[in-house]
């Protein structure tokens, strides 16, 4: 009996992607970086990139895109899925979450989402690794991508080298709240040993602030990838070498500038180097002020050379 052919894999049709192909905006001198920026809940690349890379700064006049003329930027699309909150339609995001009134119910909503764009934004970072090296790469994002992007970057791989910088607007940490009781809990066991051992408070305190502080942002981003999932190799440390610069209006109907306040805390608590921006009378979106505190930052950040787009 003739065993059966193996298929053809020119024929064999392979699952579509559940992320579109992401837009892709040549640099406009030499590429030597890349920006890879996630839109907000409910839109996509085509409609998010244009406006954000047109928009000037005040007195300059310069817009992302000729700040930073050897970058290419790189624009993702969320994948559909049912927002339960908006009575299961299916819409644009990059993972499913209830009221940033009451951030902290339902947080199992964000689950699944969360772990396939992970992984997808993961893949997304690895492709422009190859092209232009971790230190000429910077990873930020709108709203829920900003929260999307602060995820991927908190469960990267371990293995692999940092970028050079990640950025947010308008956004938030989830499981902020369930991260910041694990170093709570990790920093009351070594209180409860260091007394259990017979220290007095000056003992306390050291314990608490020197083998504490170093275990519990381990212990806190090992929580986010259990609960995710996330199968990252090595160690927690690589994004405490990531610089990040967040804005947030502070007249933000949508994500109250609070949940932005409390996100700076903690990734901070979790030794992450975070530089925080508030804007008066700005509400959920960004300004040319704001992209032009976040070009100043990143020069900083990245120590790239600083050119003109011609």
């Amino acid at each position: 009996m003739t065993s059966p052919s193996p298929p053809n894999p020119s024929t064999t049709k392979q699952p579509p992607s559940p992320y579109p192909d992401p837009l892709i905006i040549p640099p406009l001198q030499d590429h030597k970086q890349t920006f890879i920026i996630l839109h907000g809940r409910g839109s996509n690349a085509p409609a998010f990139a244009p406006p954000l890379l047109a928009t000037e700064f005040p007195e300059s006049h310069q817009t992302l895109h000729s700040a930073f003329p050897h970058a290419q930027f790189v624009f993702p699309t969320a994948s559909k899925r049912r927002a339960q909150i908006y009575h299961r339609s299916v819409i644009n995001q990059w993972f499913d979450n209830w009221s940033l009134q009451t951030p902290n119910e339902r947080t199992y909503l964000q689950i699944e989402g969360l772990r396939e764009t992970s992984a997808y934004i993961h893949s997304l970072l690895k492709s422009a690794i190859a092209q232009v090296g971790a230190k000429n790469v910077v990873l930020g994002g709108l709203s829920q991508g900003c929260a999307a992007a602060l995820i991927a970057l908190l469960t990267w791989d371990g293995e692999q080298p940092p970028i050079a910088a990640g950025f947010g607007m308008c956004g938030w940490l989830p499981f902020r709240k369930q991260m910041e009781d694990s170093m709570v809990a990790v920093a009351t066991e070594v209180s409860v040993d260091d007394m259990s051992g017979g220290g007095g408070e000056d003992d306390l305190f050291e314990a608490t602030g020197e083998s504490g502080k170093e275990d519990a942002p381990a212990q806190a981003i090992g929580f986010l990838k259990e609960e995710l999932e996330v199968l990252a190799q090595g160690s927690s440390g690589t994004v405490q070498r990531v610089p990040l610069f967040l804005g947030h209006g502070v007249e933000d109907e949508k994500v109250p500038v609070e949940l932005g306040r409390e996100a700076v805390s903690c990734l901070r608590r979790l030794g992450v180097n975070t530089e925080w921006h508030e804007y008066d009378g700005l509400g959920h979106w960004y300004s040319g002020a704001m992209l032009s505190d976040l070009v100043n930052s990143l020069r900083i950040m990245t120590s790239w050379e600083h050119t003109q787009a011609q």
